[in-house]
């Protein structure tokens, strides 16, 4: 079997309530008629951007052999980063051209170092716009969130945050 023979579709996104806030990410994988669904999050502070990073590499890091990918996102900032900016970062030390440190440089190594080992095509979806991929990856992200939320003691129904509109 060659590489091509493992296609495989990634949809991610990520949500939080409050930026920073609590938030949650989530991916639906898609081989064949397979299809697999993770989700996660973090209950303390952290930002939208982590937690839209943190889906596909999530994502990657759940293929068990190298694969042809594409990764659908809602998020310019990833999709972005990972084809336009991540190599002038690694070229600059991890530098942006206004030789400031690149935020989320933690999660962008991790992302840049998941995507090698597979052959990804990124591409953007505008969300919230009926894409069932992505909605479902919404879906997904929200209860990544308040899953976090539980498991740290804290009432979802009784969170007093900003809510994305349905």
């Amino acid at each position: 079997m060659t590489q091509a023979d493992h296609e495989v579709e990634i949809y991610t996104d990520g949500a939080c309530w409050g930026n920073p806030g609590p938030g949650g990410w989530g991916v639906v994988l898609r081989y064949g008629t397979h299809e697999k669904t993770l989700c996660g999050g973090e209950a303390a502070a952290t930002t939208n951007n982590r937690m839209e990073l943190m889906a596909p590499i999530e994502a990657l890091g759940h293929l068990t052999r190298s694969a042809v990918v594409h990764v659908h996102t809602d998020s310019t900032y990833v999709r972005n980063g990972i084809t336009k900016w991540v190599a002038n970062w690694k070229r600059n030390g991890w530098l942006t051209t206004a030789k400031q440190p690149v935020k989320n440089d933690d999660l962008w190594r991790r992302l840049d170092e998941a995507a090698a080992r597979h052959e990804v095509a990124w591409h953007w979806v505008k969300g919230h716009a009926g894409h069932p991929g992505n909605e479902h990856a919404d879906r997904l992200a929200l209860a990544g969130l308040e899953g976090a939320l539980r498991d740290a003691g804290i009432d979802p129904a009784g969170y007093r945050a900003p809510r994305r509109p349905a």
